[in-house]
């Protein structure tokens, strides 16, 4: 237990700078310096160049990101480290670029995260999904996020014996894909808005499985699903609405199902008192900036699962880097 004498104010002035961090991998990756750098080491005259940019500058970011651990240095200059070589060089088959840019859109709203909690609504002109780029950020970033969990994921969850999958707002699909790599005879079909088509079919072709994935698209707030279904998966899709919209996105997923299918919803899950763990709570914030949702807790969205007329509920013994959790229950 701290004494009064022993406190100092390190930790406040560690918390006050701490968007520098991500702020300087954010630059690296817009500039592209860990493609650069791919497998050779360069001096930073050789980096500036070959990114176009400022010898100073360029340095002094080499240098900061060496003292982040993303970077080594020698006489001879610098290189990757085997983390950045592989997550953030753009050759790499695990590059994870895509979900650091999406975090650089959103900076701008986080600066001004005040305003949201004084007025209770998210700013009207946060990053804007309709810009390519930003939607390109975003849909890819849920593919690195998905890459990260979904292969785990497919094979701890047993599917064996069903036929049809629903990937609810599936956006690229990953996770579509991975349970139907994990579990011969399923198909799936992904509901989601027409602008992640593209990124769907690219998916679903890079791992073979085109002949066993569709699209349709549609909005899930406002349109109706089409077909039924004896499984069906929401990732990711709760925290972006109100309690009364998550209770009708379950509802309205609940009547395509058929007696004795499986819902998985699968989120950042809050803990019963709504103070922790610490992303979802943040994530909380991010989401009070972008719109209506919030992260919910388990014991709310087994209600709400309840209400829809699901039984049997419980949560799965997985659990993700990020603290997302993933509860099932049965029609």
């Amino acid at each position: 237990m701290s004494h009064p004498q022993d406190l100092n104010p390190g930790r406040i002035f560690s918390l006050a700078s701490g968007y520098w961090q991500p702020c300087a991998l954010h630059a690296a990756v817009k500039l592209k310096i860990f493609t650069v750098l791919a497998d050779t080491t360069l001096t930073s005259q050789d980096v500036a160049q070959k990114v176009n940019a400022s010898p100073r500058g360029v340095e002094m970011l080499l240098n900061a990101l060496v003292a982040l651990e993303l970077l080594e240095n020698s006489d001879k200059g610098f290189r990757n480290t085997l983390l950045s070589r592989t997550f953030l060089d753009s050759s790499s088959p695990k590059y994870t670029g895509h979900i650091v840019m999406h975090h650089h859109h959103m900076v701008d709203g986080w600066a001004r995260l005040d305003e949201s909690v004084v007025s209770g609504e998210p700013l009207e002109d946060t990053w804007d999904h309709g810009e390519e780029q930003e939607r390109e950020a975003f849909l890819m970033g849920m593919y690195n996020l998905s890459m990260a969990i979904a292969p785990q994921l497919s094979k701890e969850i047993d599917l064996t014996g069903r036929k049809h999958l629903l990937d609810l707002g599936g956006g690229p699909g990953t996770h579509a894909v991975h349970f139907c790599m994990a579990t011969p005879g399923l198909k799936a079909t992904i509901f989601d808005r027409h602008t992640t088509r593209p990124f769907a079919e690219k998916t679903a072709q890079k791992f073979g499985m085109q002949d066993r994935i569709d699209f349709a698209s549609g909005d899930f707030n406002h349109d109706p699903i089409p077909g039924t279904y004896d499984v069906t998966w929401l990732s990711h899709i709760l925290h972006s609405n109100a309690p009364e919209e998550c209770q009708r996105l379950i509802n309205k997923t609940a009547s395509v199902m058929e007696p004795g299918g499986l819902m998985m919803i699968h989120d950042f899950l809050l803990n019963d008192t709504m103070d922790g763990p610490q992303f979802p709570a943040l994530f909380s914030l991010n989401m009070l900036l972008n719109n209506r949702g919030r992260s919910y807790s388990e014991k709310e969205v087994g209600k709400m699962m309840e209400q829809a007329g699901l039984n049997e509920i419980r949560r799965l013994p997985f659990q993700a880097p990020n603290d997302s959790g993933v509860l099932v229950g049965t029609l």
